[in-house]
């Protein structure tokens, strides 16, 4: 089954931040994964407003927690580390 990568970014630091989705962006590829949402518009209706929103659509939940604890991804994480309050989960999709 399909799974997707939702994340909630709040970025304090666009700089840094900006080089992290440049690095994890390749790193997500690199997995199977494809961008279905990257931040646009959004309406918030419960929990904390994190105004960047993502989604991303992996082959399997293995390819996407393989995707994140790739040593690129790592790599590229720690960029955003410091720059951005973030939640990430990968959820199954249904067949």
């Amino acid at each position: 089954m399909t799974a997707l990568w939702i994340a909630h970014v709040k970025v304090s630091d666009a700089e840094a931040y900006g080089q992290y989705a440049t690095r994890a962006s390749v790193a997500i590829a690199d997995h199977g994964g494809v961008f279905l949402a990257r931040g646009g518009a959004y309406e918030q209706l419960e929990g904390p407003d994190r105004p960047r929103n993502v989604v991303a659509r992996f082959p399997s939940l293995q390819a996407a927690h393989d995707c994140y604890f790739s040593a690129a991804y790592q790599e590229a994480l720690g960029f955003a580390k410091g720059a951005a309050q973030r939640e990430l989960v990968i959820v199954e999709e249904f067949e």
